[in-house]
């Protein structure tokens, strides 16, 4: 099915922005943008006037718990944390995740099409995190890219956990013995491993070790919860120490060690941003701190850390970042292209051009502009959501087909 989104102010993200452009989709992906000279759009294209409207690309939220930390259900809807071993690294979110969790729907009616839902942070080695489009029946058909990153946590919340069970860690240095711990256990593994297929042995595999030997290898990324700044300075040595891609999560206290983490290019999923300073580690929280970094020259993205902000508040993260000193373009790119290339998703999402998907959003005005609402939203091409004025009521379509039992 060939779709054409016509007469709109096109942001693509990835390119400057368009005034009167067209966004031409088949069977789900981007096949063109550009002015509406420029793209031709075929006899038989479905034809979505978006004139006096905003096109952008779906939002990528870089960090969040939707689906596997329901909201309304208490402990049935709680799988956020397997809370019996510091290091569960064999754990996967995707394997929690129950697609009809009111986040989604919610996602939607902010703009965002892309989730990475991550493991939570109870633990020093929290699992194996997974992308996922915001909509569909099951985890499977949603599936964007599994795994994504390893999830781990140092700081207070793992400290908290098990030093509650007086077992390790039940401090700082704890926390990060465990990681020591864990990933020199996992070196010794992959040496033995490569000894055993060099001999034509067998060999016993086991599911934590493999996972954290591809964070080794490099092939996954480590998300390091991380708020206080001793924390961060934690995480860098620690990244140094076994060479692995380090992506900084939450950063509360980043901005104050913007220069030592540029120097290292290594980026920051920033947030969440709305909350109150619950604990010791967010006392320094502030809206400053994405525009701090950015000019130090830190890739920044900015996260919910859904449901901690409810999901569909993100791009209202961004506006208030921007008021007190982020760039706007930058600000955009925080929820589009630079989480997509911070966790190997660019070359599905994150802008509108030529071989993405086709999620992209239809908005009322400038998202940045806390009035304007997500008009009508497109994932992999096909309208999902829509926002009826009359009703003044976003509607999801049900991926499950209920309305038509």
């Amino acid at each position: 099915m060939t779709i054409a989104v016509t007469g709109g102010y096109v942001v693509p993200v990835a390119g400057p922005p368009l005034h009167g452009g067209t966004v031409l989709i088949d069977n789900g992906k981007i096949v063109a943008v550009g002015p509406a000279a420029d793209v031709e759009v075929p006899d038989d294209a479905e034809i979505v006037d978006a004139s006096g409207s905003w096109v952008l690309p779906g939002f990528v939220e870089a960090h969040g718990h939707l689906g596997v930390h329901e909201e309304g259900e208490g402990w049935a809807g709680q799988d956020t944390n397997e809370m019996t071993d510091p290091n569960t690294a064999r754990v996967r979110a995707v394997d929690a995740i129950n697609p009809d969790d009111e986040g989604f729907r919610d996602a939607l009616a902010g703009g965002v099409t892309t989730i990475v839902v991550k493991p939570g942070s109870g633990n020093v080695i929290g699992g194996q995190t997974v992308a996922v489009k915001a909509w569909g029946r099951t985890v499977d058909e949603m599936l964007l890219r599994e795994p994504v990153s390893m999830k781990s946590a140092l700081g207070e919340n793992p400290k908290r956990v098990y030093g509650d069970k007086k077992t390790m860690p039940s401090t700082r240095l704890g926390v990060a013995a465990v990681i020591r711990e864990a990933l020199t256990k996992a070196q010794d593994y992959r040496a033995r491993k490569a000894h055993a297929e060099t001999e034509g042995k067998p060999f016993e595999r086991d599911l934590t070790n493999e996972a954290l030997v591809k964070v080794l290898d490099g092939d996954l990324p480590w998300c390091q919860h991380s708020h206080r700044a001793d924390d961060i300075a934690t995480a860098l040595r620690l990244a140094d120490e076994f060479g692995y891609r380090l992506v900084l999560n939450h950063g509360t206290e980043a901005h104050l060690l913007a220069d030592l983490i540029a120097e290292r290019d290594v980026p920051v999923v920033i947030g969440p941003l709305f909350t109150s300073r619950v604990k010791v580690e967010v006392r320094q929280r502030t809206l400053r701190g994405p525009g701090i970094l950015a000019r130090a020259g830190v890739r920044i993205a900015i996260t919910t850390d859904h449901p901690v902000v409810p999901i569909n508040f993100l791009v209202h993260q961004v506006t208030l970042a921007v008021k007190e000193g982020l760039d706007v373009e930058t600000g955009l790119r925080s929820i589009t292209v630079n989480p997509a290339e911070m966790l190997g998703l660019a070359d599905r999402v994150g802008a509108l051009k030529p071989g993405l998907d086709a999620d992209l959003v239809i908005w009322s005005g400038d998202p940045l502009d806390v009035m304007s609402r997500a008009m009508r939203v497109f994932v992999d091409g096909r309208e999902v959501y829509h926002y009826d004025e009359n009703a003044r009521a976003g509607v999801t379509l049900d991926p499950f087909y209920r309305d038509t039992l």
